[in-house]
């Protein structure tokens, strides 16, 4: 990954997608591309077009934070694309540290305690998306992710190297473009890291999909959101889930997730519930060692 690189193929991307109507600017004609030319972007900024042209090219050493928030007012950038925008920024500057903290492959022994007093599925998973830990329901819901014969288990991994994901997530179109989205964000935020990096270099190199999609540029936070299983003992499940981060743990989030009271989904979660306390369940569930990779 190369931050230049990546912030000129990023404004690129979103401006293609503004139509002039869109920031109110007149349109004459049929257009050889779509979205905004260089120079009404720098006009929305409030910037000359030379200048724009130079940042497009990745040169954006010294641009300040006026400027920068001027090209997401432009570009109409959501809050992630924000983010993202200065994250890349920040990476290309020439100050930037070059460093990045080893990924932790293991939970604290009082996370792991925690986990098993949480009633609802409760998973423990890098920024990255490897799973490291999970109260037995968790283990037992995302069971075809933990079983996968993709290994160590990661998310990323699974839906796009697991042909047992797309029968998994019946929306796998719309889950495995959110989780590039997200990858794509972690990547701006931690630019030298090198296990995100060989993750996605991996998935790049394996799956057409997960190409098509790296290459769109588009980012998100993973905080909350809405899960559609098919899972492979209790049947379909309608969830949603919020995205904690753990402070104390720089880089691990825990996942939790729930049905609507009353629902199909609330039964189905209760049966696999019942089934994880059986004595033949029991042998499956991760013990506090779990998560060494």
């Amino acid at each position: 990954m190369n931050a230049a690189n990546d912030i000129a193929e990023f404004l690129v991307s979103r401006r293609a997608k503004i139509a002039p109507e869109q920031a109110g600017l007149p349109s004459y004609g049929q257009r050889r591309v779509p979205g905004l030319r260089r120079e009404e972007v720098a006009s929305l900024a409030g910037v000359s077009a030379d200048y724009y042209r130079r940042l497009e090219r990745g040169q954006v050493s010294g641009a300040s934070e006026l400027v920068l928030d001027a090209l997401a007012r432009a570009l109409q950038l959501d809050d992630a694309e924000r983010t993202h925008l200065f994250d890349l920024a920040r990476a290309a500057s020439p100050v930037a540290s070059k460093r990045s903290r080893p990924p932790k492959t293991r939970v604290r022994p009082v996370v792991q305690r925690l986990l098993g007093q949480i009633e609802a599925p409760a998973i423990v998973s890098t920024v990255c998306g490897d799973y490291l830990a999970a109260n037995a329901l968790g283990r037992a819901l995302y069971s075809p992710v933990f079983d996968s014969r993709e290994q160590p288990a990661n998310s990323g991994r699974f839906t796009f190297l697991d042909p047992a994901a797309r029968e998994f997530y019946p929306e796998w179109e719309r889950l495995a473009s959110e989780l590039v989205a997200s990858l794509r964000s972690q990547a701006g935020r931690n630019p030298h890291d090198r296990h995100l990096q060989d993750l996605i270099g991996e998935l790049s190199t394996r799956s057409e999909e997960f190409r098509v999609r790296w290459a769109a540029h588009n980012v998100r936070f993973h905080r909350t959101g809405s899960k559609r299983l098919q899972h492979p003992i209790v049947g379909a499940l309608e969830l949603s889930y919020e995205t904690l981060t753990l402070d104390a743990d720089d880089g691990l989030r825990l996942a939790l997730y729930t049905a609507e009271a009353g629902s199909a989904s609330q039964q189905a979660l209760d049966l696999l519930a019942s089934w994880t306390a059986t004595p033949a369940a029991t042998e499956t569930r991760l013990s506090p060692d779990t998560g060494e990779r």
